[in-house]
């Protein structure tokens, strides 16, 4: 392990309150790491949300184990508390608790659940980055956490992932796995990567994420870049080399990510604070949250009149809007059948995604995107 992934490491699980952190290529990987260590395999029953991303089931799949899915709430676009406990089977060997778009579970009810059924949790906390429940942060509560630093996350190095946890026993499991198989990623790849990172620093705004979003799909399906997922992934069968850790330049990135995490923090928390006044000025909903609720949102979520005509019009207008999640098991691309995945199996999430975009919040939007954003939407009739 290089010095950087070490200190990356150490400074991450600090800033978490964990005293464990396992940094890797990829955030699916830190789940896969947590699942092996916790012994899921065959015959075994992982319950998540019906609206995530197929990148979360893959680990679940490779490993032999079947997914649960249960269905969220309109409001957060987290799971039902209720439609967990009609999940559980005697085969149920862990729930994951994903924070949605940064908003926090309600982890009180959920740990209950999982304490009375003896079953593990472990807490999604891809889009949730300085979220709190009750005043704790999230990735604190279960079993372990897993995070990711992809580009549209809350702070990227690229790609990359990291598992943490308090549990020493499943901390000495993670890392025996690693010990004996956990390979380094090559040169080439961490030098795609480096220069992806400096293209992004360079070119990606708002009024350009768009265009270039698309542009970044072709070259990863030509493997002219490194994508966050490749085509082989759209199938639940682990290809070669899956099992990476985190390269040395990556843990650079995440270092200097962390000196400014405050700073990115507090920025998404005013955005939000933004995007409230505006939405509601246009009469559109803005979303009541439990006093126990305090989120750092990744994204904004919004409910629109027209998904697919507000996507494909935003470009033009140099509006920059997210797609998550565009079906149950975000992308569109993700054939539902070999993931266990029934159409009306999750009528909530279904719902959710045929209407929602996502609104940026990132360090690069401001107060004028919020409101070229909104006066968008509103020209365009997407809210009243």
């Amino acid at each position: 392990m290089s010095e950087p992934v070490r200190a990356f490491q150490t400074a991450f699980a600090r800033w978490v309150g964990a005293e464990s952190a396992f940094a890797f290529w990829k955030g699916r990987v830190a789940m896969y790491a947590i699942l092996r260590a916790l012994g899921v395999g065959a015959g075994d029953e992982v319950i998540l949300p019906g609206y995530t991303c197929v990148m979360d089931v893959n680990p679940i799949k490779y490993l032999g184990a079947r997914p649960i899915y249960a269905d969220i709430e309109p409001v957060t676009f987290n799971v039902q508390r209720e439609a967990i406990e009609r999940a559980i089977t005697p085969r149920t060997k862990v729930i994951i608790a994903q924070h949605t778009y940064g908003y926090p579970c309600q982890m009180d009810g959920l740990m209950d659940v999982a304490g009375r059924h003896g079953i593990a949790v472990i807490e999604d906390c891809c889009l949730a980055l300085g979220s709190r429940f009750s005043g704790k942060l999230c990735g604190t509560f279960g079993r372990a956490a897993y995070w990711s630093f992809q580009w549209n996350k809350p702070f990227t190095t690229g790609i990359g992932g990291m598992a943490t946890t308090s549990d020493r026993e499943l901390a000495g499991k993670i890392e025996e796995l690693c010990r004996q198989e956990l390979r380094c990623p090559s040169s080439r790849a961490t030098t795609m990567l480096a220069a992806q990172r400096l293209i992004y620093r360079l070119f990606i705004f708002p009024r350009t994420t768009s265009l270039a979003t698309g542009l970044f799909r072709w070259l990863t399906r030509k493997g002219l870049v490194v994508g966050s997922s490749s085509m082989a992934e759209f199938q639940p069968v682990m290809a070669e080399g899956f099992f990476t850790g985190m390269g040395a330049g990556q843990a650079r990135a995440g270092l200097r990510q962390m000196k400014r995490i405050e700073r990115n923090l507090a920025h998404r928390r005013h955005m939000r604070g933004v995007y409230d006044t505006l939405l509601r000025q246009a009469g559109a909903p803005v979303p009541t949250l439990a006093a126990a609720m305090d989120p750092v949102l990744v994204r904004y979520p919004l409910r629109v009149a027209d998904k697919a005509r507000a996507l494909a019009e935003a470009p033009s207008h140099r509006v920059e809007l997210g797609s998550w999640f565009e079906c149950p098991l975000h992308p569109i691309e993700t054939p539902l059948e070999a993931y266990d995945y029934q159409p009306g199996l999750c009528p909530v999430a279904e719902r959710a995604a045929a209407q929602v975009v996502n609104l940026p919040l990132h360090p690069r939007a401001s107060a004028r995107t919020a409101r070229r954003t909104v006066e968008f939407l509103v020209k365009t009739g997407q809210i009243a």
